[in-house]
């Protein structure tokens, strides 16, 4: 059944709810392991996407993510600020862009920006650009079409906006926005000629079942860059005592999302400290293709050395084209 679905997948099938069902029942996880290996080499070849992001706007969010330290609902320890200085922005992206990394996402709280704030961000966009030659990414929230083509003309080339979940399982966590919402603003941030980037979070109380509902999704709407965030427990937070995710478990969820996602990168997100660097050499060889380095938002990140060294390990190139399609 492993190699039915997998050639299919190769031939240029999709796979369906059905199958991917049958596939998280395998008891031979080394042989899915290595048919999703296979799926992710034969499309992706051995090309690796770096990334880092900037946390440009911090905490007093006005919305109840569940999961989320920056939700001004509950009482964390992350650091409150406003939109941060052009100066320290590009200080970050060139730094990263020294270190050899190839995208710089700025990323901030709350539901959306302002129109003010949004002219602030283009202009330190404008600012980075003029600085390096990194690749411009923005995660923003739920903007407008005219926020959109403003950031667009700036010159920011990928948008982030994170399902987080599946879609039948969304409102469980937050009902102070939509899955609508959000696949609104992925609509109209394509339609301005935008990348996508959209994934999630595994391990926040999810059923195997309704991550596969949330890989189908992705499949269907075409996003090729998802990043699968790892539950890190934030004390404080309505989740902050749920029990971490096992790593095996997390290692079928990535041979999944390659099986329903053969042409997408798989990105390494908020999470990945608490692998072992044994389970993140596994992640790599089944199909994570791509990575955020460096800090992350409101947790450790990683050290871009080592980590460089770990994805190279790994077989990966960090020197091709790896922009994706719109």
């Amino acid at each position: 059944m492993i190699e039915k679905l997998k050639q299919l997948a190769i031939g240029g099938g999709a796979i369906d709810e059905e199958q991917a069902l049958l596939l998280s029942q395998c008891t031979d996880k080394e042989a899915l392991y290595k048919a999703a290996h296979e799926i992710t080499r034969h499309f992706m070849g051995n090309k690796f996407d770096t990334c880092s992001i900037i946390n440009a706007k911090s905490g007093n969010c006005s919305e109840n993510c569940k999961w989320c330290a920056q939700s001004g609902y509950y009482e964390t320890k992350v650091t409150l600020y406003p939109l941060l200085p052009a100066e320290e922005c590009v200080r970050h992206a060139v730094h990263n862009r020294k270190q050899g990394i190839g995208r710089f996402a700025l990323v901030t709280s709350g539901k959306k920006l302002s129109d003010g704030e949004i002219e602030k961000v283009t202009g330190i966009v404008r600012d980075i650009k003029q600085a390096c030659d990194i690749k411009c990414c923005a995660s923003l929230g739920l903007l407008d079409k005219e926020q959109l083509k403003k950031l667009r003309a700036s010159g920011v080339e990928n948008y982030h906006c994170n399902i987080e979940t599946a879609p039948s399982y969304f409102r469980t966590l937050c009902t102070t926005h939509t899955i609508e919402q959000k696949m609104k603003t992925i609509r109209v941030a394509r339609e301005e000629g935008f990348r996508i980037c959209s994934g999630g979070i595994i391990g926040m109380g999810e059923t195997m079942e309704q991550r596969i509902e949330m890989a189908l999704f992705l499949q269907r709407a075409h996003v090729h860059s998802i990043p699968l965030n790892m539950l890190q427990p934030i004390p404080g937070t309505t989740l902050g005592n749920v029990p971490l995710l096992s790593e095996e478990e997390f290692m079928d969820t990535i041979a999944l999302f390659r099986f329903i996602n053969p042409q997408a990168y798989l990105r390494f997100s908020g999470g990945r400290a608490l692998l072992s660097r044994q389970a993140q050499q596994k992640a790599l060889y089944i199909g994570i293709n791509s990575a955020i380095i460096g800090d992350l938002l409101t947790t450790i990140g990683s050290r871009v050395e080592e980590d460089k060294e770990l994805f190279t390990e790994a077989g990966y190139s960090l020197a091709e084209d790896t922009d994706w399609v719109r």
